[in-house]
């Protein structure tokens, strides 16, 4: 009778398996899949709720503050469950051409919060720990990714191995710089901490000349496919957009202050400069995407690293905005008036995009268990039967 009831048992679980194992095995997989760059989910809508906070839409800032806020520590936990579970894919990450520039994102994502947190919130004891963790963050990411990129011994061919997500490096290092303007980090004095955070933002400059080379020539050179352009490629644009704003905030935050003091009209003229060149992205990167996917027909299909397109709209509007203040040339507002239009429908797309899918995945879990597990059940109730009938029978 024992043997009886625990097949009984085993057959009753059975279809329990079933039922759970699919949900918990596709979760398990995105989890394990989970690209080191979604945190570009948190930079763009921080900084589209940061464009319409200052164009007076704090309804919208609001709510997509505490969307933020959410995505945030929701990101946190998955990361940390794939580091525990997968650790061999989130090492391997690390180690990766194509991906370990994402974990910059994570850099980026906390100082665009703080600035949330500052701006929105007005807590600047949490906002002044998210800049210190920001900047730990920083030092972690730079000097481990670098270091293990130099020193792997396989290497890609270059238009295998550099992308545009590259330039996510230069926009943790400038986010550093902004949110540090804005709650101005508790150092040994003003001076030096206009000192450090002016050191970053002509590192990030100097970070950007470097990396652009080699991505402009990998554009010129080498076989390019649609395949070839993925979205981070508007960091391009954005890389830009974030070091104008890193300069508008050293002028209004440490303008009086003895480093930057001296150098007001250099660090005005580079500004602008910075500026210009994201503006010149615009149309090529435009016109890119045309070639892409309306000569090319290459399907539009979400993917987390469109995140990092929407990033750079809402960054141009902010940087466009602080620099319309700087130079006073009021004209520009309505410039950043329309990227602010153009960074909302691009988040509002990519948003509904990205919850569509776990939508789709729960309605086939609902819908699998509603019409197939009643025939599956009824199946395996008369194995059920036959199994116990037989398993009597060699008892007797």
């Amino acid at each position: 009778m024992s043997e009886t009831t625990s097949t009984e048992a085993s057959i009753g679980n059975r279809g329990n398996r079933r039922v759970l194992g699919f949900p918990i095995g596709h979760l398990a997989k995105r989890v394990a899949e989970l690209h080191p760059a979604y945190f570009a989910l948190v930079m763009a809508t921080g900084i589209v709720s940061l464009a319409c906070l200052l164009f007076g839409l704090t309804l919208a800032a609001q709510l997509l503050f505490l969307i933020n806020v959410f995505a945030y520590f929701t990101l946190l936990v998955l990361f940390g469950l794939r580091a525990g579970l997968f650790n061999s894919q989130f090492i391997a990450d690390w180690c990766s051409h194509k991906r370990a520039f994402g974990f910059f994102t994570l850099v980026a994502a906390t100082n665009v919060l703080g600035c949330q947190v500052h701006q929105m919130a007005r807590n600047d004891v949490l906002a002044q720990a998210l800049w210190w963790t920001g900047l730990l963050l920083w030092i972690a990411s730079t000097y481990t990714i670098f270091v293990l990129l130099v020193v792997r011994s396989e290497k890609p061919p270059l238009e295998e191995g550099i992308n545009g997500g590259w330039l996510i490096s230069v926009v943790a290092t400038q986010s550093v710089c902004v949110l540090g303007c804005q709650v101005k980090p508790l150092l040994a004095s003003a001076d030096l901490a206009a000192l450090l955070l002016l050191s970053f933002w002509l590192f990030g400059g100097m970070l950007y000349i470097w990396l652009i080379s080699l991505i402009l020539y990998r554009y010129m050179f080498f076989r390019f496919e649609p395949g070839d352009l993925v979205p981070p490629y508007w960091v391009n644009m954005g890389a830009m957009a974030i070091t104008t704003l890193a300069g508008t905030e050293l002028l209004q935050g440490f303008g009086d202050t003895s480093p930057i003091v001296a150098m007001v009209p250099f660090v005005k003229g580079l500004t602008v400069m910075y500026w210009a060149t994201a503006t010149w992205w615009i149309p090529m990167l435009l016109a890119l995407g045309v070639w892409r996917h309306c000569v090319r027909r290459f399907r539009f299909t979400y993917d987390p690293l469109y995140w990092g397109l929407v990033f750079p709209l809402g960054m141009y509007s902010v940087c466009t905005l602080r620099l319309a203040a700087v130079l006073e040339i009021t004209q520009l507002v309505a410039i950043a008036q329309a990227f602010l239009v153009l960074g909302l429908i691009a988040w509002l797309v990519t948003f509904l995009t990205m919850v569509q899918r776990p939508l789709n995945a729960a309605l086939l879990v609902l819908w699998s268990t509603t019409l197939s597990n009643p025939i599956n059940l009824e199946g395996e109730r008369d194995d059920e039967r036959n199994t116990i009938s037989s398993c009597r029978g060699t008892t007797e």
